[in-house]
């Protein structure tokens, strides 16, 4: 692998994960991901994309940390992924399970700068700054069991960007969105990638989100033993026209992959 240039670039090198860690023999290993190889260049939009239950979410929690790699490398800048980080965070596809109820919004934004011990004007500041980028300003003082489902995922969104983290990890987070809704997070996701320079790795198994969304889209096989075996470029410029005879003729390349 080659020199690292930048902390929220991500390589991967023949990684594998195995059912079972504790199975002695590569005969006897049953694998959810095999001899995946990846480099996201930092400030990246990439995509996985694949069916449901290849190991998209698998691979997500590996650069995450969530869990550990059987085999394999795996490194965010210099070093090797072996636990959580402040440089990546995480954003689920059920915003209620990462949101606090008893805490308004700008008490769930600022959750992680208060753990930090940043001063409360500085908090306030960085806070408004993602709820106003998010487009939640005049909601700070509501509750989450008195926001929409996008507006909950809006919260999540502020709350990961105020911690600052350079690697944005996003497993299906906009799947339980009704078509409206996630159409309208999915541009301000855009404009936000565009303002901050984060890197950005986006699970999907829908074809369209993933051509509006990314830069690369990185094709999954199904599991078991699941690997990238196809890396797309999409050259379209932001934002992308769902109409336009390029976005058709990718979306058709991609679907005829999977119809083989």
């Amino acid at each position: 692998m080659g020199a690292v240039t930048r902390p929220n670039e991500i390589y991967i090198e023949r990684l594998n994960k195995s059912y079972s860690q504790q199975l002695q023999t590569a005969g006897d290993l049953h694998y959810i991901i095999q001899d995946v190889d990846l480099v996201v260049k930092g400030g990246e939009f990439f995509v996985l994309l694949g069916p449901s239950g290849c190991g998209k979410s698998t691979l997500l929690s590996l650069i995450a940390g969530f869990v550990s790699k059987t085999s394999g490398h795996l490194r965010v800048g210099e070093k090797e992924v072996e636990r959580p980080g402040q440089d990546r965070a995480v954003v689920f596809q059920q915003a209620d399970s990462s949101l606090f109820p008893w805490l308004t919004v700008r008490e769930n934004v600022e959750f992680g700068l208060r753990m930090k011990r940043i001063p409360a004007t500085q908090r306030k500041e960085i806070s408004d700054r993602f709820i106003g980028m998010v487009g939640l300003k005049g909601h700070e003082s509501k509750f989450p069991r008195e926001l929409s489902g996008g507006m909950k995922q809006r919260v999540q969104l502020a709350r990961v960007l105020s911690n600052d983290p350079g690697i944005l990890l996003m497993d299906e987070p906009f799947g339980a969105l009704d078509a409206m809704t996630r159409r309208t997070i999915q541009r301000e996701l855009v404009k936000i990638w565009r303002e901050t320079d984060k890197t950005v790795i986006f699970v999907t198994h829908d074809i369209q989100e993933a051509l509006l969304l990314g830069g690369r889209i990185g094709i999954m096989s199904a599991g078991p033993s699941s690997r990238i075996t196809d890396i797309y470029e999409v050259p379209l410029p932001y934002p992308r026209d769902l109409a336009a005879p390029e976005f058709h003729e990718l979306y058709n390349r991609i679907q005829a992959h999977f119809d083989e």
